[in-house]
Parts: C-alpha cells; structure tokens; sequence
C-alpha cells in the first residue's frame, strides 16, 4: 500500500465521520495513525508531475531542468575514475556530515562563486534540499514555535513546518523581496504576546514560486531585524546560480552575515536532480545539532554519489555549465514572457524574473485557478501549480506557478497560448 493511497484515504475520512481508512482493501482505524498524518496534506506539485508522461499535456508544473543539460558523459567519467580508484571508500558507510572531500570541494565552489568564505567543518551534505529544511526545521523547531515565512513561499517549507507544528506566519512579498517595514512590526507584536519567534525563512534570490528577487538594502534590513531581534534567517538558494540579466549587488545572505544566517543550496537544479545532494552551511554552534537530526532521518547521504560529486567540482564540470545554463533558460524565459504579452487576456498579470526557473502569474480575483486544474489538463491539454498551495494563510486563489526551464520554447509558446483561452473563456 502506498503513502499516496494512504494520504489520500485520510482527506477523504476527514469529511466524514467514519473512524475506520480504507485503503486497497486494508482497514486502519484512525487512531493507529499519527496526527501529522491528517495535518501534513500530499504535494500538490507531486501529483501534478504524474501529467509528465502523457503526451497530450504540456506541463508547466514542475522546478524541473532540462533533461537536454545533463552532463552525462561528464558524470560517466567520474563514476568511472571513482570506481577505479577510490572505490573502496565510495562504496561504504561515511560520517552523517558529509565525505570531508566535498565538504572541502562546496567550500571552494562557493567561495569561488563569491557566495561566502564557508569553513568546510560548517558544511552538512544532505539528501537533497527538502532534507536540509526538514533536519534545520527539527534541530531549531519545537511544536507551537513561530517561523515567519514570505507571502507566497515554497510550498514543500510549508509542508515541514506543519509537520513540526510551526506556528506559520506570512508577511507579504513586494516587487523587491519582503516587505520588512510590516516584518518589523510582526515581530515587535508576536513578542509582545509572548510568541517564541525561532526563524524567519526567505528565498531571497529569484524566489519559488514568485520568481522575485531581494534588492540588496532590503537584504540588510532584513539582517538588522534578524540582529535586533535575535533571530536565525534560513536562506534558501537553489535559484542564484544562474542569472539572465545583469544585477548587480545581489550577494546572499549568508556572505553578509554568515554568523546570523544558514545558508541552504542543492545541486538538483545546477548538475542533476537525480543524485539528491544538497548542503546546508551553518553556524559553528549549530552544526553537530543538525548532525545528529540528520543521523536520525537518513544516517548519511549516498556516499558514492558524494565521491562523484566531488570529482565533478575539482575537475570545474559544474562551473563551467553555469553559462550554458544561463543562456539556455534565458531563451525560455524570454520565450514564456513574450508569449504571456501575446496570448494572455488584459487582467492577467504576471512577474519577470532575473533568475530561476519560475514565473508568477494572476488573474482576475474571481478565478480560482485550483478549481480549473482538471479543466485545464483535460480540456487544454496543459498543466501548471495553483497558487494556492503556497501561502500559508488566506491563500489568492487566482495565481498559478509556470516553470519554463522544462519544456520547449515551442511548447511554451503553446502551452500558454492555451492558457490564454481557457482563461478568456472563463
């Protein structure tokens, strides 16, 4: 039985009374499950990647590269030279931090990216990014805690912090990044009333789902408030390393304040998801902390996937793609935007992001873009990800998140040509 059939049996004996989970012919009773069972929904966005194999759907769902910039001959030469001379390590257990070797390699790559100084003893390799925010949410979190998250934000923080029974509270996005006047008073309030504020999670640079990027004076505001008010900011930034228009100052968080903020990157979306490594960079005090939630949840990451890795960034594969990367899902993005001026209706609005993968789109308010899914993929043969899935409270029904860097520009050009009907239709 699998955990989509189960968790999808739970939102349906949710509406009713029935004490009992059916599930392909098995029968739980409620009680024998967990409560974050019921409270953690399924990912929206994982449901939808199931259109991706069907050939009459374009799908704008998914944070997914593109397959066509996958350096495989690269990485079958480092699988190679690592199973030929390092693999009686690369084949056993490591320590839970991480192999010293990549560790080592991820200090450099930032550095040389002008992305921080790291200590590589501060450098935690995890299983992916959504592994790094869940082990940070478990060292840092205890149940009732605030976090203070954007407005909208990633919808997979979303689903740890619940998990964890976080407190969520969101403060608007401007075109800039967070609007920091009214985090300000946010915090100012909740500590009035007691609230034991913890953290305060942004993706600063090319955002998930907005695409919006931080001006650098809101970027240190934003670490004065941290400063002021003793909190740690947790930087997501898997957007950051490439960008398609030349902006200047946009130096992360981290490398402003490596003392305040834990820095968290993956390289899903610079080399390959299919490896599922990502880092955290964390303060000194912090990082046997994290080692022992990441003992607990994984023990280690693949260790043969580190050794590659790391062979990988000695040798400058990754670096050296970045260009290419830019270049490529510039052209994309272009693309979705010029497509988005042609073919979309007068109240349709939508950002026009530096970087990353992600454009933000709104309707009117009276179109509920969840609602219109199915219409959209059955009838328009196109997919996207309803807004709705990332705000935390009192969600805009009337966005959707449309990813460019998967599909073809002509697909794109399609895609939202479809779009565009369906939304003059309704």
């Amino acid at each position: 039985m699998s955990s989509v059939s189960i968790c999808r049996r739970l939102k349906q004996v949710n509406k009713t009374s029935s004490p009992y989970i059916s599930a392909e012919g098995v029968e739980l009773r409620r009680e024998k499950l967990s409560r974050r069972c019921f409270e953690v929904e399924e990912s929206t966005i994982r449901d939808i990647l199931k259109v991706l194999s069907r050939k009459d759907v374009i799908s704008f769902a998914g944070g997914i590269p593109d397959p066509d910039t996958f350096p495989h001959e690269d990485i079958e030469r480092a699988f190679s030279k690592c199973m030929r001379e390092n693999w009686r390590k690369a084949l056993q257990y490591t320590e839970s931090q991480g192999v010293r070797e990549l560790r080592e390699e991820i200090a450099r790559f930032m550095q040389r990216l002008d992305r921080g100084s790291p200590d590589p003893d501060n450098v935690i390799v995890t299983s992916g990014s959504q592994e790094a925010l869940y082990i940070l949410s478990m060292t840092l979190l205890d149940p009732g805690d605030v976090v203070i998250v954007e407005r909208p934000t990633y919808l997979a923080m979303l689903q740890v912090l619940k998990s964890m029974s976080a407190k969520i509270i969101d403060v608007e996005l401007k075109d800039d990044g967070i609007d920091v006047e009214a985090l300000d008073t946010v915090v100012k309030k909740l500590e009035r009333e007691g609230e034991n504020v913890k953290m305060i999670y942004v993706v600063p640079t090319c955002q998930n789902p907005t695409g919006i990027t931080m001006s650098i004076d809101k970027r240190k505001q934003l670490i004065e408030i941290a400063e002021k008010h003793d909190l740690y900011i947790v930087e997501d930034d898997p957007y950051s390393y490439y960008l398609y228009d030349n902006v200047e100052n946009l130096e992360p968080l981290y490398k402003l304040c490596p003392e305040r903020v834990i820095y968290c990157s993956t390289f899903s979306k610079i080399l390959v998801p299919g490896f599922r490594v990502g880092w955290i960079v964390a303060p000194e005090d912090l990082v046997s902390h994290i080692v022992k939630m990441k003992q607990i949840v994984s023990l280690q990451t693949t260790t043969v996937t580190q050794y590659v890795l790391a062979e990988l960034l000695k040798d400058g594969i990754i670096e050296r793609r970045l260009p290419e990367l830019s270049q490529r899902y510039r052209k994309k993005r272009d693309a979705m935007l010029e497509a988005l001026e042609t073919y979309m209706p007068s109240h349709v609005t939508w950002t026009r992001p530096v970087g990353g993968m992600f454009v933000w789109v709104k309707a009117r308010p009276d179109i509920d873009t969840t609602r219109l899914l199915n219409i959209a993929i059955e009838k328009y043969g196109v997919a996207y990800v309803p807004g709705e899935a990332f705000y935390a409270t009192n969600p805009q029904r009337n966005t959707m998140r449309l990813n460019f860097t998967y599909p073809s520009a002509r697909d794109i050009f399609e895609g939202v040509k479809r779009l565009g009907e369906m939304l003059k239709e309704v």
